[in-house]
């Protein structure tokens, strides 16, 4: 079964959004190992530079990445997807991986270390997004694709 980690930064205050990310969450359990790691930045560090808050970050996200993880950036500069083929991307990606780590980064994006460090990055459009949207439509397309891998009837 695939382990897949979803890493985002700072909780979401909308609850509305929250309980589309709970529902997400539980749905593609049945299909993956699934974990939504929040990491929380303290709020002295939104009061320092944009680099400085990006290097706080990384040291962060760092203590949950293993050297074997597949780390993939969402970004509006990386690869878009079809629902099709991202599931068949997914599908690959879990052969040849013990885990699949996906991150959202920061209000300012990542730094250029954590940059490096990604396997790939995707976008999931050309538009932008709040990065409380991106967590329920990245979910919701990673849903998707499960439900193509396993020939279910929610993809028309």
């Amino acid at each position: 079964m695939i382990r897949i980690q979803f890493i985002v930064i700072d909780k979401c205050p909308n609850n509305s959004i929250n309980e589309m990310i709970e529902e997400y969450s539980k749905r593609l359990k049945h299909y993956c190992v699934f974990e939504l790691l929040t990491i929380s930045v303290p709020k002295t560090v939104r009061q320092k530079s944009i680099q400085e808050q990006k290097d706080e970050e990384e040291k962060l996200i760092k203590r949950y990445l293993k050297d074997n993880d597949c780390l993939i950036l969402l970004d509006e500069t990386g690869k878009e997807f079809t629902s099709v083929n991202f599931s068949k991307w997914i599908e690959k990606q879990g052969l040849s991986h013990s885990k699949l780590s996906f991150l959202i980064g920061g209000p300012y994006g990542v730094s250029d270390n954590v940059k490096a460090m990604a396997n790939s990055t995707m976008a999931l459009s050309q538009m932008t997004f709040s990065h409380e949207m991106v967590r329920v439509i990245f979910l919701e397309q990673l849903y998707r694709a499960f439900t193509i891998i396993n020939n279910q009837k929610y993809h028309h």
